[in-house]
């Protein structure tokens, strides 16, 4: 084995169970606001309910690695997909609207435990050298699994029990990389190491995060919305989406590479400025044209790395304890751009129309690039 193939062993069970944790939610994302559109609940309570999955999300992240310090990472991540199974057959076999918000509060509690595990483990064993690669193909690994993941509801379909328990099938499948590690990284959170303090000592990087978050999510929610708005069909509009996830897939490692070459808070920068140019562009681009798509090519890869980026910017400014908090804040503050999002941007598509929706996501990935140009003038 050659020292380069064995500097990235550690990292393969890891990346497979990413691989796995990212099918399995993406087949299980749209499944419950679908079932309850199928059921007649309207829009309003539909989107409280998936509210409910961010706060349960956001409210736990910080204790992650607490609880990995005391019954491993290992065991960790292997209780919670069984727990995640578990909330998937409960699912499959409930209509009580009361207990879906109570089933998604939970599955937001869980559904952080091997995204926050994993950021902490790639951080903690990588080497320096390569720490921008091994972030950035973690994250198009994870966006090739939610890619994958709607397939399978192709072919299980999206209502009633089976793909509620296809999700648990999948969660259970996820389990199985775990198994074959022999030796796991110890996380040891510092216990001065709260989510304030993280704040005050990186918050552009931080605000970059939430930019990322909101972006994604925004885009996600309104994308083939925009696109029909804007006069392109509904098969068109969903291709749309596709081309943003592909770009998500196919920039992440050049653009990691270079995070390795050059220093990552300019390279932090330069994505969330081009982000901002990129959206704001979207008004003056012909919708029925082919420039169109690579415009959202290059926004779903150029934006999904702020938080690569940022992740290995992470990694090289904490160190021991400090990472396993420093990674459970970015991942709650990304939730958290997540969840305001789609209101901001649908807010500004439904006030100013058409061109709200890009210059709203400009503003922001804006705001997220000068913050972090003034922390690089100043050395932090």
């Amino acid at each position: 084995m050659t020292a380069m193939a064995a500097g990235w062993r550690p990292l393969l069970p890891i990346y497979l169970t990413c691989l796995g944790y990212g099918v399995q939610a993406g087949t299980a994302m749209p499944l419950v606001p679908l079932a309850l559109e199928h059921r007649g609940v309207d829009t309003i309570t539909i989107g409280l309910v998936e509210a409910v999955w961010g706060i349960g999300m956001i409210g736990t992240a910080h204790r992650i690695p607490a609880v990995a310090a005391r019954l491993g990472p290992v065991r960790l991540v292997l209780v919670d997909l069984l727990c995640g199974a578990t909330l998937d057959v409960t699912f499959a076999f409930t209509e009580s609207l009361p207990l879906w918000f109570a089933l998604s509060f939970l599955s937001g509690m869980v559904s952080g435990v091997p995204w926050v595990i994993s950021e902490i483990w790639i951080n903690v064993v990588v080497d320096e050298r390569r720490r921008g690669r091994a972030t950035a193909l973690y994250s198009a690994i994870m966006a090739i699994g939610l890619a994958m993941g709607p397939l399978a509801l192709q072919v299980v379909g999206v209502y009633g029990p089976r793909p509620f328990l296809t999700c648990a099938a999948f969660a259970l499948l996820v389990a199985l990389p775990m198994l074959l590690v022999r030796q796991a990284p110890t996380i040891v959170p510092d216990p001065e190491g709260g989510l304030s303090r993280i704040i005050l000592m990186v918050p552009a990087l931080l605000i970059c995060a939430l930019a990322c978050g909101l972006g994604e999510q925004a885009a996600f929610s309104f994308l083939p919305i925009y696109a029909l708005r804007a006069g392109v069909p509904a098969e068109t509009a969903v291709l749309w989406l596709s081309a943003f996830v592909i770009g998500n897939i196919a920039l992440q490692v050049p653009i990691g590479w270079v995070a390795d070459h050059v220093d990552r808070r300019l390279v932090l920068a330069a994505c969330a400025l081009a982000s901002a140019g990129l959206t704001a562009s979207l008004p003056m681009v012909d919708p029925h044209s082919q420039a169109i798509l690579l415009v959202l090519v290059l926004w779903g890869g150029i934006s999904f790395a702020i938080y690569a980026v940022g992740l290995a910017v992470l990694g090289q400014r904490f160190k021991g304890g400090d990472i396993a908090r420093a990674n459970a804040a970015l991942t709650s503050i990304y939730t958290f751009g997540g969840m305001i999002g789609p209101p901001i941007a649908g807010g500004a598509l439904e006030l100013v129309g058409k061109p709200g929706f890009g210059l709203s996501l400009a503003a922001v990935y804006a705001t997220a690039g000068i913050g972090a140009l003034l922390a690089l003038r100043r050395g932090g």
